[in-house]
């Protein structure tokens, strides 16, 4: 007997409630269906044309009844979102447990912000003592196991991964930023880094190509290191996949997540994806980036759960210039007011965006200049701003004089640029945890910028807590809270 839906068609974008009576048992079960959206990656001026909130206001005509019948798995875990997070996530129970796990996502990896990503794992900004101190830590260590790993088995984890360790430069110009990177150097080297306090003569030295007056310099940490995050998810994927045929592994890609099946004991049993009805033995994990809040939002609406996820895309643009020779940079740069722009926690108004622009300059090991950053709230739009691209341009030529030299407009042909969505999330850390009134529903987002340096922290303790161990960072920072009406 086939099971009866009632769906919004033909717009698999559209976010709606269903009533799915399954045969398979003698309750009603209830299925909050929702649609997740991916994230682009974008070579040209293409993009979404329509946002997520469009679609939830427009009206569909069509409504029809279905009587198809989703093929249906089981696993011991789901994981939704296939990230750096979600697949680090898989990684971790593939590896450390004898789970089984399949893994979920709207389109495809590297589709959403990890693909547009600078790819640096950098201790530089981060604050030691912070909430967030510990788990950067930890994930910096898992990091470099991973590349250790990878060695070990007759690679090389620069070619792997993108991996080098290149040092990385947090530059100041002015009397007053100096007087704040002496306090970092100092505050970085007690928490036991090697950092130092570099001045404008010593750091020209080492950087011949930057230009920031007498009065600037820069911290330095040379044990800071870049990789590549479209290598480092293949590779992963790659080595996920390798459990595909002990039947541990299964991937689900270009399937929105469509609802979750609860049953009455209030377990979730199951995730309805566009496609499938994937079963969960053990657990299922909210890993999808900046869409977790809206999507969260809809999946509890009638679960009588008072729960918020206040995650919320804020958009970033990188400019890529291939096979770039004017100079070479010899460290990833970050200019001292990119962590204030980072921290930012007020957002626009409705009428308003608010936009921020700092340098960030990395050189890739394939030899192409990565410049950036900037950060706005304009929801889920994902198009090219060539007014953004020129501000980041003329941003760098601030710090890299040369570049002034150079039309952006003669680069066209060597250019790519990268637009992703960050999950921001107020107060700047992730929430990490099981989601309240939900027994086995984990939640990793919110990682705004840092996805992938606090990646394998995060994919260690969700495991360690879908697993019942103890978790080797303090999750309690992280965790996820009901709150008062």
């Amino acid at each position: 007997m086939a099971s009866i839906s009632l769906s919004l068609s033909p717009n698999p974008n559209h976010l709606y409630n269903d009533t799915v009576f399954s045969p398979q048992s003698h309750f009603l079960r209830r299925v909050a269906t929702v649609s997740t959206f991916s994230g682009r990656h974008l070579n040209n001026k293409t993009s979404l044309s329509t946002s997520p909130e469009k679609y939830r206001r427009e009206k569909v005509a069509a409504v029809r009844m279905s009587s198809t019948v989703s093929d249906s798995h089981s696993y011991d875990v789901v994981v939704v979102g296939a990230g750096i997070i979600g697949l680090s996530i898989a990684r971790q129970l593939l590896n450390g447990s004898d789970l089984s796990v399949a893994v979920v996502d709207a389109a495809v990896p590297c589709s959403g912000a990890t693909g547009a990503g600078q790819g640096y794992i950098w201790m530089v900004h981060k604050v030691p003592g912070s909430e967030k101190w510990e788990l950067a830590t930890r994930s910096r260590q898992l990091w470099e196991k991973f590349a250790e790993d990878v060695k070990h088995q007759g690679m090389d984890p620069q070619e792997v991964l993108g991996w080098k360790k290149t040092g990385s430069l947090l530059v100041g110009k002015t009397l007053q930023e100096m007087a704040a990177l002496k306090e970092k150097v100092e505050q970085l080297s007690k928490a036991g880094l090697k950092a130092e306090l570099l001045s404008s003569t010593e750091l020209q030295e080492v950087e011949p190509a930057l230009v920031i007056g007498e009065e600037g310099g820069a911290a330095f940490l040379p044990d800071d290191y870049q990789l590549d995050a479209r290598r480092s998810v293949a590779y992963i994927e790659k080595e996920n996949r390798k459990y595909a045929t002990e039947g541990r592994y299964r991937e689900y890609y270009n399937q929105p997540l469509t609802g979750l099946l609860r049953s009455d004991s209030g377990k979730v049993e199951a995730v309805q994806t566009s496609k499938n009805l994937l079963y969960s033995n053990k657990a299922i994990v909210i890993a999808t980036g900046c869409w977790t809040g809206s999507l969260m939002q809809e999946l509890i609406r009638n679960l009588d759960i008072e729960f918020d996820v206040p995650v919320k895309p804020r958009k970033g643009h990188l400019l890529v210039i291939e096979n770039f020779n004017s100079f070479k940079l010899n460290h990833g740069l970050m200019e001292v007011g990119y962590v204030g722009h980072q921290d930012a926690t007020r957002q626009p108004s409705a009428e308003t965006e608010t936009l921020s622009v700092s340098m960030t300059a990395t050189m890739d090991t394939s030899g192409n200049l990565v410049l950036g950053s900037s950060r706005q709230f304009v929801g889920f739009n994902t198009e090219i701003s060539e007014h953004i691209i020129n501000q980041i341009w003329e941003r760098a030529g601030e710090f890299f004089p040369s570049l002034r030299k150079l039309l952006l407009t003669d680069l066209e042909k060597t250019r790519e640029v990268r637009v992703g969505l960050r999950p921001f999330m107020p107060g700047g850390k992730p929430m990490i945890g099981l989601v309240p009134g939900l027994s086995n529903v984990f939640l990793a987002a919110g990682h705004e910028g840092e996805g992938l340096s606090l990646a394998l922290g995060t994919a260690e303790m969700v495991a360690d807590m879908v697993l019942g161990n103890p978790t080797k960072v303090d999750n309690a920072p992280y965790a996820l809270h009901t709150h008062s009406s």
